[in-house]
């Protein structure tokens, strides 16, 4: 099949064609349907194929990136959470499923502004088993994954800030209840029937409320291209921490993501050097 998709895309083979390799490689390990010397050829492929993947990212999200780095923007997004909850709370006794919907986004936007999960992970986060609070009761939220939740098998652990364990408590004593409707299940985002939320309605939920509220759209998963660049531009060059908040397994990944973003630092060195050589004042430090 991979042959038959490489000859198909002709010399360049597809993105698709490219992670359709890793996906077979996962399902044969997972479901042990190849011996070792076969899952060894296949890997060979997915290698070979993995070179070809293109640098950076798509125009959609590099599109992202350009507004998440723009002043301002994301100081929306993060402190979006807490303007929503705020409105949960006042809104909470006229109409508590809707704040409830709420607070439960909020916390999954808080959630994703620090701890940059894929979206699988998120719904699926479990009280007591994913996120607890170790010191005890008065202590500060800490999330895990273990590596065999994870999608490329990379163990994630991150102890939250002690700024969002208030948030997450309010919306687990104050409204997670009414979203159980009853039930007694450890979800964190619980759905409508039984089991945790759906990851693309969740999804969906989150891209809608931050683009009504803050006027960026970003899917749940974008969160971690943001993540990226906004620690780039914080400290540019430090791909290891990228790739520690992404849990990339190789730090090749990581960089063959972000590379691009040198071009937009170093022309920003360039305009510093070039500023200083101004005979005249730029009208904003007037």
């Amino acid at each position: 099949m991979l042959e038959a998709y490489c000859k198909k895309n002709g010399e360049k083979p597809k993105l698709y064609t490219i992670d359709l390799a890793g996906r077979f490689l996962s399902i044969a390990r997972e479901t042990k349907c190849l011996n070792n010397a076969d899952c060894e050829r296949l890997n060979e492929m997915r290698e070979v194929l993995d070179e070809e993947r293109p640098e950076g990212f798509t125009e959609k999200n590099a599109t992202l990136i350009r507004q998440v780095l723009a002043p301002d923007v994301w100081d929306r997004v993060v402190n979006l959470p807490f303007r929503m909850m705020a409105e949960a709370r006042r809104d909470r006794a006229r109409a508590p499923v809707q704040s409830a919907v709420k607070a439960q986004i909020a916390v999954a936007i808080a959630i994703l502004t620090i701890v940059p999960v894929r979206i699988k992970n998120l719904t699926e986060i479990r009280l007591g088993l994913n996120l607890s609070k170790p010191a005890g009761p008065g202590s500060d939220y800490w999330l895990n994954f273990p590596d065999y939740d994870v999608k490329n098998r990379m163990k994630l652990e991150y102890a939250l800030d002690k700024y969002i364990t208030p948030l997450i408590d309010q919306y687990i004593h104050d409204f997670r209840p009414t979203l159980l409707r009853g039930r007694n299940e450890d979800y964190l985002f619980p759905g409508m029937r039984s089991g945790a939320k759906g990851k693309v309605s969740f999804s969906g939920q989150i891209t809608k409320r931050v683009l009504k509220l803050t006027g960026l759209r970003i899917t749940a998963h974008q969160f971690r291209h943001a993540a990226g660049a906004i620690i780039l531009q914080e400290q540019p060059g430090n791909y290891e921490l990228v790739r520690q908040i992404l849990g990339h397994r190789s730090l090749s990944t990581t960089i063959r993501c972000y590379i691009w973003l040198k071009n937009i630092q170093a022309h920003q060195i360039y305009q510093k050097i070039i500023r200083k050589r101004l005979d005249i004042e730029p009208e904003n430090d007037k």
